[in-house]
């Protein structure tokens, strides 16, 4: 009787405790009765039937993340494996589909990513897909939207998180890269020298031009003090030839005077007698004597020219009629 007693009780706790369950949070019970969906249970305590109700199985509700790498190759026939994220979660409402209608969806969903990725990427070159990754992951995700949806299954996100070119191709495009590099460095340092050479060019220019106009300034200063020097002696009685030969022997002098001041100088200055001075301002008057009579020529040459060119083309019924003609 005692047994009896303890077997009926051990069965009266097994069934007690069999009849309650718990569902945690973000997570949704499917319960079966001998076989056949009986209802959805959410977090929390739940009773059921022992013996008669089953747990099936239980759903994630939270957002879940599936990694998918697939190689493909773009237009320009590089073969690149890209790594799409996608974020994914079954829909409260859904939980049945979600459980019924799909055995694997990670099998599922990573079909559909498989078949957009190798449709889209095919149409771009390689470095189009760089740029457009975004473009994929969009169409991935209306892919999979359309076909999850069916299933109980929303996609919240897809990125394309990982882009991976062939070894050989990224060395190729580091190399690209570099030599490309190296060129704008080029272009800048042939602008900067350029740019250096103009203003040096600028700088030499402006100091020719102003060591020029310091010459000029300096001969007009001494042709004026020599016309002054002149005056002066003409004043006291000394002729202009005189006056000259006085200043171009005080200046042939002070030239001497200049060169001996230097210790280092090793210049010599030929003639250097005293008649050197004489000498100088009497070639110098020749000279110029000379170049004036050639000048006189020449002009009178030209003249003579231009009349003969002038007779020449006269023409010759504007040439003055003769007295036989008058007559007629």
């Amino acid at each position: 009787m005692g047994t009896t007693l303890v077997i009926l009780l051990v069965i009266a706790l097994f069934v007690l405790f069999s009849s309650f369950f718990t569902v945690r949070q973000q997570t949704a019970v499917i319960i079966e009765r001998f076989g056949k969906f009986q209802s959805i249970r959410q977090s929390g305590l739940q009773l059921k039937i022992p013996v008669i109700d089953r747990v099936a199985g239980r759903v994630n509700l939270k957002i879940q993340q599936l990694d998918v790498i697939i190689e493909t190759k773009t237009k320009d026939n590089v073969f690149v494996k890209l790594k799409v994220s996608v974020q994914f979660m079954v829909v409260k409402e859904t939980v049945y589909d979600a459980f019924y209608k799909l055995e694997y969806p990670h099998d599922q969903i990573t079909s559909y990513v498989f078949d957009v990725v190798r449709a889209e990427v095919p149409k771009l070159k390689l470095d189009d897909v760089f740029e457009r990754k975004d473009d994929i992951a969009i169409a991935v995700k209306r892919e999979l939207n359309e076909a999850m949806t069916t299933y109980g299954y929303t996609i919240i996100n897809t990125l394309v998180t990982d882009i991976d070119p062939d070894i050989q191709v990224k060395n190729a495009m580091n190399r690209i890269n570099a030599a490309d590099r190296e060129k704008t460095v080029a272009e800048f340092e042939a602008e900067a020298s350029r740019i250096r050479i103009v203003a040096k060019a600028k700088a030499e220019a402006e100091s020719k031009r102003l060591q020029g106009q310091g010459i000029a300034d300096q001969r007009r200063e001494i042709a004026r003090g020599l016309v002054e020097s002149v005056d002066v002696l003409n004043r006291v009685g000394i002729n202009s030839q005189e006056a000259s030969a006085l200043i171009v022997v005080t200046q042939h002098y002070d030239t001497l005077q200049a060169i001996g001041a230097d210790s280092n100088s090793n210049l010599i200055l030929l003639p250097n007698s005293p008649q050197a001075g004489s000498e100088m301002l009497n070639n110098m008057v020749a000279s110029f004597s000379a170049s004036n009579q050639v000048g006189e020529m020449m002009k009178k040459g030209n003249k003579k020219k231009r009349k003969e060119e002038d007779d020449y083309k006269t023409p010759e019924y504007l040439e003055p009629p003769t007295d036989e003609e008058q007559e007629d």
